[in-house]
């Protein structure tokens, strides 16, 4: 069975899976479908085909619960299969701003990511065709940036 690795983009959808053999992009899986229904058919049919070396996926920002859910479901894989997972925020995966909450979007400025009211920005991830496994940590924690919504500022 071949081994290859394996990247996940769930922070919004579509949901971008890529098989990477040594690195490079072998095959990418695209889905409409929501990550709690789709993510075990397709890593259902990953196992079936190939031995997967390790994981690396986008931990945030972006949709909450599908951060959990991707958290959750390949901290599980990890430990029942042996595999070793690697996360990075979602900016290495595009060059636009991340959709928080209404107007207001995730920028990333000096290795620091805020929240800043735009107007109708599209965000397009795209997995890269060589995975650079140097842009990702074993600090898995999923990155919950709550700021999204305004607070009503008190009165005086």
């Amino acid at each position: 069975m071949q081994r290859v690795d394996i990247c996940i983009v769930a922070l919004s959808s579509p949901i971008l899976i890529g098989i990477y053999d040594n690195f490079k992009l072998k095959e990418e899986i695209k889905s409409l479908e929501k990550t709690s229904e789709i993510l075990p058919q397709i890593f259902s049919e990953i196992l079936k085909k190939y031995e997967i070396n390790s994981i690396y996926f986008a931990n945030g920002p972006g949709s909450y619960m599908s951060i959990k859910l991707v958290y959750i479901f390949l901290k599980t894989l990890s430990i029942i299969k042996n595999i070793p997972i690697f996360a990075t925020d979602g900016f290495y995966f595009t060059n636009s701003a991340i959709k928080a909450l209404g107007n207001r979007y995730f920028i990333k400025k000096n290795n620091i990511i805020e929240i800043v009211k735009l107007k109708d920005i599209i965000t397009n991830f795209t997995l890269p065709n060589n995975l650079d496994k140097s842009q990702f940590t074993i600090n898995l924690e999923p990155l919950y940036i709550l700021d999204a919504v305004e607070l009503p500022k008190e009165k005086n």
